[in-house]
């Protein structure tokens, strides 16, 4: 990027941060360097493939800014302010392994809402917010809702174990299908596992113990591995609802009555389709077009694993650009950094670089 470049996506960042604080957020800023610790508890050791980390002598492990969300979160709840409404404006850093044209740090334009008041109102106030901050580019906008395959999940006439292991990999789809498709029985149990779980004795030609876990840690594992074998598979009924709602892709309003008709059959995605009816009446309220706004079933199950309900992007014709703009509702995340004090919370980010090539203006 050449210095003239960068001093023109200061420029739009600062415009894009101005008009959020217009609407009543609270400008902040976050450190560069963030502990690493945090982004490792929340979503593991993966998260080293995406992100850049280093070592402090004094500070430990510590990580360049991957996004602000985590930050902003962990500034909210020590405050305690509610409602609250944040916006920010800097540089974030991520590894592109596997697209080296795309780029490793950009700016990043942020408006946060907490407010538990009416979280479907919250919803429609940052969809909007960044809608309006885009203005008339000619982008396309994409909606889902995890929260609705959650609630799926969490209603499945199965073993705990399995739902925890479904809900855990519900942001990495392929893990997901697989698992989905060996507890339904599509799928058979892998030879070297059905021989494992076959043995009277699964440690007779095993050989010294090597490795970190200990015996009695391969026995509890092995354990839950049979227990789970025992467990009847879930029912094909099930498996068409859940393959039908992540297949879905209509317009709002249109998907709504699909929903509608969904949970008749699997009753747990009732209160989770009922939120959606009142985002889109406020949606409708703020002037969104629901008729015109696709709902895409599968839709956020690729991005960080923190958002927990309501998603969307705004996506340019070209489809090798990155979304311009993402956001969604994060509850859940505040609770992992908050001691449990769970507060709701949705946000969305702005590139503002996308935003001026798509303008033509760099």
């Amino acid at each position: 990027m050449t210095p003239e470049t960068l001093i023109a996506v200061l420029a739009e960042a600062d415009r894009l941060r101005d008009g959020f604080a217009a609407r009543g957020a609270l400008v902040v800023q976050t450190d560069v360097l963030q502990p690493a610790g945090t982004l490792l508890d929340l979503y593991g050791e993966d998260i080293r493939g995406r992100s850049y980390l280093t070592s402090d002598p004094v500070q430990g492990e510590m990580v360049l800014r991957p996004d602000f969300t985590v930050p902003v979160v962990q500034m909210h709840m020590a405050s305690h302010a509610l409602p609250a409404r944040y916006t920010y404006a800097g540089k974030v850093f991520r590894k592109q392994d596997q697209d080296p044209s795309r780029a490793n740090e950009f700016v990043q334009v942020g408006f946060e809402v907490f407010d538990g008041s009416n979280p479907a109102k919250a919803d429609a106030e940052v969809f909007a917010a960044i809608r309006d901050g885009l203005g008339d580019l000619p982008l396309r906008a994409a909606t889902g809702d995890i929260g609705i395959l959650m609630a799926a999940v969490a209603g499945l006439r199965t073993s705990q174990p399995r739902k925890d292991a479904l809900a855990r990999h519900i942001w990495r789809p392929r893990r997901f299908r697989t698992l989905l498709d060996r507890f339904g029985g599509r799928s058979p149990v892998p030879p070297s596992r059905a021989a494992l779980l076959g043995a009277d004795d699964p440690f007779a030609a095993a050989g010294p113990e090597i490795g970190l876990r200990s015996r009695r840690e391969v026995e509890a594992r092995i354990a839950t591995l049979r227990t789970d074998a025992a467990t009847p598979p879930i029912s094909r009924e099930e498996l068409a609802l859940l393959d039908t709602l992540m297949g879905l892709r209509e317009t709002s309003d249109h998907v709504l009555s699909r929903l509608r008709d969904i949970a008749v059959d699997m009753p747990a995605i009732g209160p989770a389709v009922t939120r959606l009816r009142a985002r889109l009446d406020a949606l409708d309220a703020l002037g969104v077009d629901v008729s015109a706004l696709e709902f895409e079933g599968s839709y956020g199950r690729t991005t960080l694993e923190y958002y927990d309900g309501f998603v969307f992007g705004f996506y340019a014709a070209d489809p090798l650009m990155p979304p311009v703009a993402t956001g969604g509702r994060y509850d859940a995340l505040t609770a992992r950094l908050g001691d449990g004090a769970a507060v709701p919370a949705v946000g969305g980010v702005i590139r503002p670089d996308l935003v001026l090539a798509l303008r033509g203006a760099v």
